[in-house]
């Protein structure tokens, strides 16, 4: 089954910083736009599991990605979907896929329940660097702009060093950073228009 133990950390960066950074590291001119599609339950059962689930549109590809805690960090499945699929989605025809079904079902949601809430468009740029993937993200959605430090990880331990590392050598402060659904989510409660 198409499953991965992401570790990341993540630090919300200031414009001037993100530029910085830009400079700073081996990141390529190139950047990749995706766009995240996400959905819950209309009683939000999946954020009560601290779950979250959405669809990722990059360079004409359609991904659904489940996200789940996990105790190194999060347990992510995966089903790679159809434009037509994707589209299904997004007006309100949820077709169940096999792998991100199955997790659903283990919590006691069924993929018919979610619905469609929005989206948040990402420019990235991202380079590999001492064993890890460092990643630069400009984000907008509902009106809001914001930029992130990213670093993937294959060990909690290579991790933790380089981000404690990147940060210091760039003089920024570690910064509580939620993730991009709960930046989405909580722009929405903000947002009077949904």
């Amino acid at each position: 089954m198409p499953q991965e133990i992401e570790i990341e950390y993540k630090n919300i960066i200031s414009e001037n910083e993100y530029k910085q950074m830009l400079a700073a590291y081996p990141f390529p001119k190139e950047n990749v736009e995706q766009i995240n599609h996400y959905f819950e339950t209309t009683n939000q059962s999946l954020g009560s599991y601290g779950c979250a689930i959405r669809i990722r549109e990059k360079l004409n590809t359609y991904t659904i990605t489940l996200k789940e805690p996990h105790p190194d960090g999060l347990l992510e499945t995966h089903d790679r979907i159809s434009k037509e699929t994707f589209q299904e989605w997004l007006n309100g025809n949820i077709i169940p896929q096999p792998n991100t079904s199955r997790q659903l079902q283990k919590l006691g949601i069924s993929s018919e329940d979610l619905v469609y809430k929005g989206h948040l468009k990402t420019i990235r740029h991202e380079t590999s660097y001492k064993g890890v993937l460092l990643v630069l993200d400009q984000s907008e959605y509902n009106g809001i702009k914001d930029y992130e430090f990213e670093l993937e990880a294959p060990t909690k331990p290579l991790g933790t060093q380089i981000f404690t590392d990147i940060l210091q050598e760039q003089l920024i402060p570690k910064r509580n950073t939620p993730n991009k659904i709960e930046r989405f989510f909580t722009s929405l409660k903000h947002d009077t228009n949904h």
